[in-house]
């Protein structure tokens, strides 16, 4: 159990540096694709579907959204 543990936390580092120096189009793809398949994921849970398919589709409208959002954020320099 200890080594998951140990896997697990730098797994998370590892994600976290590599977030470090994105523009805003590729930050809001990521916070949407992650956003989108956690809430995808657990509406399917929910209503009896199957959680990966609910995360994929999820994943993929949330990417797109938040791709859309960031690429604003972008242009108008915010």
């Amino acid at each position: 159990m200890k080594r998951l543990e140990w896997m697990a936390i730098v797994a998370a580092m590892t994600l976290m540096a590599g977030c470090t120096d994105m523009t805003p189009r590729q930050q809001g793809t990521m916070s949407g694709a992650a956003m989108g398949a956690a809430g995808g994921a657990g509406i399917a849970a929910i209503s009896g579907g199957d959680a990966w398919t609910g995360a994929a589709i999820g994943g993929l409208a949330g990417g797109v959204a938040g791709n859309i959002r960031g690429g604003r954020q972008q242009q108008s320099g915010w």
